[in-house]
Parts: C-alpha cells; sequence; structure tokens
C-alpha cells in the first residue's frame, strides 16, 4: 500500500514538472504611439471651438487673429463679373457722398482682394489691404505684407470696407489732390494713388487701369454722372515688344511663348519672384 502512494506521488510529480499553461504575448507595432486627445476651445467656453488654420494651437488677444501668409490667389472671370455685380451699388454711392469714382473703387477692390478671394477678404472682410495706422481702433488681424505679421483693418461686414475705404482717402491730405481731378478721370487716380504712396507696387496704376478697362468699370461713372456710355469697340493694340498677362498664363509659359528666358523676362519687368497678375503688361522684348 506504501509503495503504491509513493509511485502514484512520483507519477504527479513527474507530471507537473513537464506540463506548463499557456502563455499570451502581445506585441505593439514599431510604429505605435499612444493615442492622445486635443480640446481646443475657447476659455470659458465649452461650446465653442477654436477654428485652427495652422494645424498649432495658439493663443489670440480678443481683437487680433494670427494669419499666415498666403500664395497670391488665382481667380476666374466669371468669379470677377460676380464680385462686380455684388459691390457696384456701393461702389456708386461711394462715388455720390464722397466724390471717388466707383471704377476706382470696383477696381481697387477686385486688385486688392483678388475679387475677394483673397486672405485679408475672407478673413477680415478688408477689401482694399488698409492697414491699421494710429487712428484705428477697431478690431485688426495680422498678415505679412511689406514687412512680416502687419496690422490690417478688420471689419464685420464688406460694405463697411467699402466705405472705410472711402473715408480714409477723403480724409488724408495727400489725396486731396485727386478729388480737383475730373470726376471720371480714372487713369489720373489710378496714377494718383501710386504717387501717394498708395501702393508700392510700381506697376500698381498700369494694373489698375487695365481692370477698369477689361471689365468696363468706368461705366458706373457714366451711370453716376449721368452721361451716355460707349464701350470701346476693341481692346487698345500692344505694342509688339509688349504682352498683356491672360487666364491660365504662367512666367514660364510667357518665356516659352516668346523665347526669353525668365530671368530677362523678370529683369526687364522689374519682377523678384514668379508672380504675375491676370491683365499686368509685360515687356518681353
Amino acid at each position: 500500500m506504501i509503495r503504491k502512494i509513493a509511485l502514484l506521488v512520483i507519477v504527479l510529480f513527474v507530471a507537473s514538472c513537464t506540463t506548463r499553461k499557456a502563455v499570451i504575448q502581445t506585441t505593439r507595432p514599431k510604429n505605435y504611439k499612444p493615442p492622445t486627445k486635443v480640446e481646443m476651445v475657447k476659455p470659458g467656453d465649452s461650446n465653442n471651438p477654436v477654428v485652427n488654420l495652422t494645424d498649432t494651437i495658439k493663443t489670440t488677444e480678443p481683437k487680433t487673429e494670427i494669419l499666415e501668409a498666403t500664395t497670391r490667389v488665382k481667380v476666374t472671370t466669371e468669379m470677377v463679373l460676380a464680385y462686380i455685380n455684388l459691390y457696384k451699388e456701393i461702389a456708386k454711392n461711394n462715388m455720390v457722398q464722397y466724390g471717388i469714382p466707383a471704377s476706382i473703387c470696383l477696381g481697387q477692390g477686385i486688385l486688392e482682394s483678388g475679387a475677394g478671394t483673397g486672405t485679408l477678404s475672407a478673413i477680415a472682410n478688408n477689401h482694399f489691404g488698409i492697414k491699421c495706422h494710429q487712428d484705428w481702433s477697431g478690431p485688426s488681424v495680422k498678415h505679412d505684407d511689406d514687412a512680416a505679421q502687419e496690422c490690417f483693418r478688420k471689419y464685420n461686414q464688406a460694405s463697411e470696407s467699402y466705405n472705410d475705404h472711402a473715408l480714409f482717402l477723403k480724409s488724408r491730405k495727400w489725396y486731396q489732390p485727386l478729388f480737383k481731378l475730373e470726376k471720371d478721370d480714372y487713369k489720373g487716380w489710378a496714377k494718383g494713388l501710386k504717387a501717394a504712396g498708395y501702393a508700392t507696387d510700381p506697376k500698381y496704376p498700369e494694373k489698375l487701369i487695365s481692370i477698369i478697362e477689361r471689365y468696363h468699370l468706368d461705366q458706373y461713372d457714366a451711370e453716376v454722372l449721368g452721361k451716355e456710355y460707349v464701350a470701346p469697340v476693341a481692346q487698345p493694340v500692344l505694342k509688339k515688344k509688349e504682352y498683356e498677362v491672360i487666364k491660365g498664363d504662367t512666367m514660364y509659359s510667357i518665356s516659352k511663348k516668346f523665347n526669353i528666358s525668365i530671368d530677362d523676362l523678370k529683369s526687364k519687368n522689374n519682377i523678384s519672384d514668379n508672380t504675375i497678375s491676370l491683365g499686368q503688361v509685360l515687356i518681353i522684348e
């Protein structure tokens, strides 16, 4: 009996040494990163998420937004015509009230805002690129222009930008000579704005005049003044050594079209980068 018990103990001991429990092994992928959750909400307002334009969290002051510089926008003819239809009445009313040609008002709006598609117009309703200056106490945004992170005015509506543009020109003495021109002298206004320092682009008058004539914006000057408007039969014939930029043009395509290097094209036109604008007149020889 004792021998049987001893034999049973030996058998159980051997079995316990040769049997192991199953082991479940888990491994993480090499690129595994633990999940994270970041809630971006304004302090004290759990229902109002912050709109993050740069995929990074930024804190802002109540009246100032930080904007990233963007490349120049491209617009179609249809977009420009829609813009004109939207703001032509405001431009005409401003001509009556302040004496600024409606053609200049609309032309500058198209040029400065990219027909309403530029960063400042989209975020700040600023259609004329007007900076804050010392007399501005309203909301503002920061945007890269001639210098980094300059202060620009912000409006609740685009109509406020149009009205402020008129007041801005009317209230500054260096623009006063423009109001002595003929009421519909848009060419004189375009050149005078550049001379008075409105823009730093040496081609600003040419660009502005080109937009006005391309889209017949001077017809709204005629409407305000009660004059008969006669649309030009054809666009002015350009010199053989000049080329007017059309939709789809790039510096590269123009250089190939006229067998001129991009560097020569930039040098002849005093251009520092590859940016060109619709209606811009380029010297090609």
